[in-house]
């Protein structure tokens, strides 16, 4: 577990996944970050990597071949080498391999950054392709998740999440069968931009807005206080906490640039819908900021 740290807050980043651990306000001492109790979702903050979601059965195609691909990919379970620490910035490293060629066959680096700047969290992300010949063909992603700041199991809402640019209504992506997309024409009913968080918020799994709708997604409480906001760039946002027929005590906010397959995609992999192209020797940068309010 590696550290940084100002006078605002105290962030942890462990080097399996260079996943984002802990987010704690020094003022009072409060936790941000879910802290992965397994009874509802054992992971804090996982980096997607090559994919986003989930591949149909599994399965991705690269010319005449075919390998086996995992929701999310592998890079959330990797370890990270540390190539530069600060005491407000850290840098980690994952590089492509034999065992990852197996799977994935791009050669690749992929390196995950974490500034700290007031009371802001920036979560950097960078992508090489070292091939000389060949684009590399990839997805990323974020899946933080927060913990609400007056949880309560027995509430009729856990609060809000307001999404900017507010609307009255936004154009929802829905998942369907082995989680791939089933369709992407529903419609989200706001009102003016604002999303109650009942019990029955995420009965239909995750919340998928794609276009770049949505580039900054604020928590409320009841009272419409707010207390934390992911900002970002990203053409896609996916909102989503276990339903359980039971409130999770937190709900995740991620912004990203790729989504599942559609049901019964069986083409390749290369044109997946959202997929990144990186040129021989090009470099991919994004960033998203968790801000706490």
């Amino acid at each position: 577990m590696k550290t940084i740290e100002n006078d605002y807050i105290k962030v942890e980043v462990n080097e399996c996944g260079a996943e984002l651990h802990s987010i704690v306000r020094k003022s009072d001492g409060r936790e941000f970050l879910w802290q992965g109790n397994p009874e509802y979702w054992k992971r804090r903050s996982p980096v997607l990597f090559p994919i986003v979601g989930a591949v149909w059965n599994n399965e991705m195609r690269v010319g005449a071949s075919k390998y086996c691909l995992f929701q999310h990919g592998f890079a959330r379970d990797a370890l990270f080498t540390l190539v530069a620490h600060e005491p407000a910035e850290l840098w980690m490293s994952f590089s492509s391999s034999e065992d990852t060629l197996a799977i994935y066959p791009f050669d690749f680096r992929l390196e995950i950054g974490y500034r700290l700047a007031g009371s802001t969290v920036e979560v950097m992300w960078r992508v090489k392709n070292p091939s000389t010949d060949e684009v590399l063909h990839f997805q990323i992603g974020a899946h933080p998740a927060f913990n609400y700041i007056d949880y309560d199991p027995e509430a009729q809402n856990q609060g809000y999440m307001r999404l900017a640019p507010a609307a009255a209504d936004y154009v929802l992506s829905v998942i369907g069968e082995k989680g791939c997309l089933n369709r992407s024409d529903d419609t989200l009913h706001t009102g003016a931009g604002d999303i109650e968080i009942t019990r029955n918020t995420f009965d239909a799994d995750a919340i998928i807005l794609e276009n770049s709708q949505v580039q900054e997604v604020t928590l409320l409480a009841r009272d419409k206080t707010p207390y934390l906001r992911v900002s970002f760039d990203a053409p896609l946002v996916g909102l989503w906490s276990p339903a359980r027929g039971k409130y999770a005590p937190f709900v995740c906010i991620e912004p990203w640039y790729g989504r599942c397959d559609r049901e019964h995609y069986t083409g390749q992999y290369a044109d997946k819908e959202w997929m990144q192209h990186l040129a021989p020797g090009a470099d991919f940068s994004a960033s998203y900021k968790i801000t706490l309010l």
